[in-house]
């Protein structure tokens, strides 16, 4: 599981690099403009919930903090977890840098916030929706 833990933070990265660091690139646009970005990594997950699929469904349609407890306490637990994260944490950096895009964000900010996404996602979201939220309202 270790091995597949480091494999997958290096399925990310790449994209990640990219958008923090030359987003105005073309290469990196035209890369992440396709959604297939998130592919291997969403394959990657795929490959290691859907054989157990149906041993956890039912803790996760009545979750408990035990229940989400001991899933997370295995390597494998842990591991798929952090695939989860890693897989939505791109999508939504992904989506911050496209929508930034759009909106003619300054690049410095820009990736000010998918720094903030790719190191605590929900955060850095905040952060990209208040940026975004402030430069609307000075458009006006």
């Amino acid at each position: 599981m270790a091995l597949i833990f480091q494999a997958s933070n290096l399925l990310v990265l790449p994209f990640w690099v990219l958008m923090i660091f030359v987003p105005r690139w073309e290469i990196t646009r035209r890369i992440v403009m396709s959604p297939a970005i998130i592919v291997p990594i969403a394959l990657l997950y795929s490959v290691l919930v859907v054989p157990n699929l149906l041993s956890i469904l039912p803790q996760l349609a009545n979750p408990t903090l035990p229940i989400i407890q001991t899933l997370l306490a295995s390597d494998a637990g842990a591991t798929t977890a952090w695939i989860h994260f890693l897989a939505f944490d791109l999508w939504v950096g992904r989506w911050v840098y496209l929508d930034a895009q759009e909106r003619g964000i300054p690049v410095w900010l820009l990736s000010i916030c998918l720094g903030g996404v790719f190191m605590a996602g929900p955060f850095g979201l905040l952060v990209y929706l208040v940026i975004r939220w402030g430069m609307q309202r000075r458009q006006r």
